[in-house]
């Protein structure tokens, strides 16, 4: 019978990589990791919420601005509108 040794070592390779890794990725190191790159995605995230909420406020006021001007337009043209009619007297 032909045993194939490569394949035998990678697997118990990988076997023992992947118990110590475990060991690894449950440290009190590595937890402390989590928690400071949790807190620094937490910080960037309320950074973020707040330039969102600046650039919607922005945008109300552009809007806001936007229908004035139209609706300045539009009475300025109902007004040359009524003025070129001739009078009905």
């Amino acid at each position: 019978m032909f045993c194939n040794w490569k394949k035998i070592a990678l697997f118990a390779g990988g076997a023992l990589f992947g118990s110590a890794g475990v060991k690894l990725l449950t440290s009190r190191d590595a937890k402390k990791v989590y928690t400071h790159s949790t807190a620094a995605v937490l910080r960037m995230k309320d950074c973020v919420m707040e330039n969102v909420s600046k650039v919607q406020e922005n945008c109300g006021d552009i809007l806001e601005d936007a229908k004035g001007i139209n609706e300045d337009r539009a009475s300025a043209a109902e007004q040359v509108e009524d003025a070129g009619e001739p009078s009905a007297e």
